[in-house]
């Protein structure tokens, strides 16, 4: 049984996201309350345009809630400074990195940055944690390969790595498996799984592979038209949740199996 009192890492209260301009508010989504536990995997997922972009957005504070408040370790987002707030979170997201020239060590040596002085000078420190995170993400092999050497698969194995360099407690990551083959898609996200369970870091990642999420994630965050709802896959499958994602008239879920399959 999961332990109930498992401390929180992030919060959401009544939280309502979208965009505001000085004639209108645009609301995608509200009374959003989660809860994301240290040491859990979370997948959040939802239909295309649904807003799950939007959500990892105000989460990381990259965009301001319309209402409400995040909070990571029990204190607002919004009065984090930049320097602290790349203390506690780190992100991975689908844009392409800046330059493809550095090694993969030099990339994922980027994840101290918030813990180096201001010429970048690495500690022993420093050299051993971005050495831990290269064997935690299998990248011993790799790690003098320059990035546009790299698959697309590497890569993103690589800029998890820099996010656990972070040494953050939280690890955000905008569908970290576009453009990536079934089985390199399964990879990535059993990596995530070992990754919580061995670090206890709290892992949250969007997706569009709903049915790789059910069967990997401790809990899942499920955006639909109506509503925000999180909880264990076993409970949103009983409580009918995944049903509500798409329209029935081509797309349904099979409770039995986990899975959705197409109607003929």
């Amino acid at each position: 049984m999961k332990d109930s009192n498992r401390h929180i890492i992030l919060e959401t209260q009544n939280l309502t996201i979208g965009y505001s301009s000085k004639k209108e508010k645009t609301v995608v989504a509200s009374n959003i309350n989660i809860q994301l536990k240290k040491g859990e995997l979370i997948g959040l997922v939802g239909a295309n345009g649904i807003g799950k972009s939007t959500l990892l957005r105000t989460l990381t504070n990259v965009q301001k809630p319309l209402e409400g408040d995040v909070l990571i370790n029990s204190k607002s987002i919004l009065d984090y400074q930049p320097i602290d707030l790349a203390k506690q979170l780190s992100l991975v997201l689908t844009e392409q990195i800046a330059s493809k020239n550095l090694s993969v060590f030099e990339l994922i040596a980027l994840g101290r940055q918030p813990y180096t002085n201001w010429v970048g000078n690495l500690s022993e420190e420093d050299i051993t944690i971005i050495h831990q995170s290269i064997m935690q993400t299998n990248l011993e092999d790799l790690k003098h390969k320059k990035c546009f050497e790299l698959s697309d698969g590497q890569l993103q194995k690589v800029m998890i790595a820099r996010a656990l360099a972070q040494d953050t407690d939280l690890i955000i990551l905008d569908e970290p498996t576009t453009h990536l083959d079934m089985y390199h898609k399964a990879y990535i996200l059993k990596l995530l799984q070992k990754l919580a369970k061995e670090t206890n870091k709290t892992i949250l990642f969007s997706s569009h592979e709903i049915d790789l999420a059910i069967q990997l994630c401790d809990t899942m965050i499920v955006m639909t038209k109506n509503d925000v709802v999180s909880g264990q896959p076993c409970n949103l499958i009983s409580n009918g949740t995944f049903n509500t994602l798409f329209p029935e008239d081509l797309i349904a879920f099979d409770e039995t199996t986990g899975s959705f399959r197409i109607n003929k």
